[in-house]
């Protein structure tokens, strides 16, 4: 027999009656992993969340260990760290967003779990496979990339014929997604490729450039839609505004981003065009970056601060500013000084700053509101937020060139990895339980 619990008849009011709530299994079990798209991919998430993150954090102890921690490496730990952080979890925890919000913006019906359960799992078991191969045997990475691409692909094409089947009149922001998406795909592609013959230097640029046109123009078209969204209903004095410029200069520095990476390839362009590419890099980027951090204040920035959860949307939107105007100073500081003075800040400002909190904030609010639970970001959500913040400050500083670098790396990724296992672990045993209020999803 079944052990899925028999739940009486809800009352006119659609709120289920203390019987039935008193009824409810509260015990964490696999199937109702399947209730709904969002269980199983944030579920997936978190495990590649928590797995990439001890990892990450143990190749940091082995590196400032002086042989006293030894790990094999078959493959770059810098390709194999952002090949997993761009293309491991974050489209898993795109699949719950765009195949439960996703159908209602295009008013289709949605897809059955059962239907992405296959995409979701290759995705999952191939960026394992590429972690455990990453130590072991590079052809295993190979092949656990080649896995979870065709994971995504599936993925990819589910979301389109969602995308193709609507006949909703505003499908601006699910059309970028879905070329995001497939820019994603190329991307991964363009990794799988390079590691044929072993060019780990291609496949890291292929990885970078991922993290710009597939990751941020997701980021970015939810952003826009969504943000300002929140903000009014949470503050009704705050107005909708959302222009389409903005995306268009969003989307455009995005792939302008990417661009830099393949001019970039072997470095900056030397004499008088370096220093011109320099110049212009430096100067997009702190405009772009001056526009995002007046877009911020625009949008509710100093009234989020007084909603714990929207404060978090808006806070992680900041970073993106900050990243610009980061990446921006970089880039003169090169030119001035003939070397990378601020190395990997800009980035990660981008990645933990901006795209962690974002992650933080979106999948904490959809996992409240979907598993019955009250929309608020309790002591624990807030506190975790505050340490990834400090886990970003303390990346960007280890980011400078110093003796002490590699310890601020370590001390930033072991604190981005109790982060995640904290939240991971907490937010899992979520996904596994039926819904505190009894309603069904």
């Amino acid at each position: 027999m079944s052990d899925r619990p028999v739940i009486p008849l809800k009352p006119v009011s659609g709120k289920p009656s203390p019987e039935a709530l008193a009824q409810l299994d509260r015990h964490w079990r696999l199937h109702y992993l399947m209730l709904a798209p969002h269980r199983l991919g944030f579920f997936l998430a978190m495990v590649l969340l928590i797995a990439s993150g001890a990892w990450w954090a143990l190749v940091q102890v082995a590196r400032v260990s002086d042989g006293g921690v030894s790990v094999h490496l078959a493959l770059s730990p810098s390709l194999l760290h952002a090949a997993v952080m761009v293309f491991g979890f974050f489209p898993l925890f795109f699949s719950g967003f765009l195949f439960t919000a996703g159908p209602k913006w295009l008013g289709v019906e949605p897809w059955g779990t059962e239907r992405l359960r296959p995409a979701l799992l290759l995705q999952a078991g191939g960026w394992l496979v590429w972690l455990l191969g990453g130590m072991v045997l590079s052809v295993l990475s190979l092949l656990g990339a080649a896995v979870a691409w065709l994971g995504l692909v599936w993925m990819v094409a589910l979301f389109w014929r969602l995308v193709l089947r609507s006949r909703a009149e505003d499908q601006i922001h699910a059309r970028t997604i879905g070329a995001g998406l497939i820019a994603g795909c190329l991307a991964l592609a363009g990794i799988v490729a390079s590691l044929v013959p072993g060019d780990q230097h291609l496949a890291r640029a292929c990885a970078i450039t991922g993290l710009w046109v597939f990751v941020l123009v997701v980021y970015v078209a939810v952003a826009h839609r969504m943000i300002p969204f929140f903000t009014s209903s949470a503050m009704p004095f705050i107005r909708v505004w959302r222009p389409f410029w903005l995306l268009w200069l969003m989307l455009g520095a995005a792939v302008f981003e990417a661009a830099a990476v393949w001019v970039e390839l072997d470095g900056p362009p030397r004499g008088q065009v370096g220093t011109v590419w320099l110049l212009v890099r430096g100067l997009l980027e702190l405009g772009v970056g001056a526009v995002l951090l007046w877009l911020a204040g625009v949008w509710g920035l100093v009234q989020s601060l007084k909603n714990r959860l929207l404060a978090m949307l808006h806070i992680g939107f900041l970073w993106l500013g900050l990243s610009f105007v980061l990446s921006g100073t970089t880039q003169l500081l090169w030119l001035a000084f003939d070397k990378p003075l601020l190395g990997l800040g800009a980035l990660h400002a981008l990645t933990m700053g901006c795209l962690g909190s974002l992650m933080l904030a979106m999948v904490t609010r959809v996992s409240c509101g979907h598993s019955g639970r009250a929309l608020v970001a309790d002591r624990i959500a807030w506190s975790l937020f505050w340490v990834l913040q400090a886990a970003t400050v303390v990346r960007i500083v280890g980011a400078v060139p110093t003796q002490w670098s590699g310890w601020w790396v370590l001390a930033a990724a072991l604190l981005w990895t109790g982060v995640v296992l904290v939240w991971g672990v907490r937010l899992g045993a979520w996904y596994g339980r039926l819904r505190a209020d009894g309603r069904p999803g």
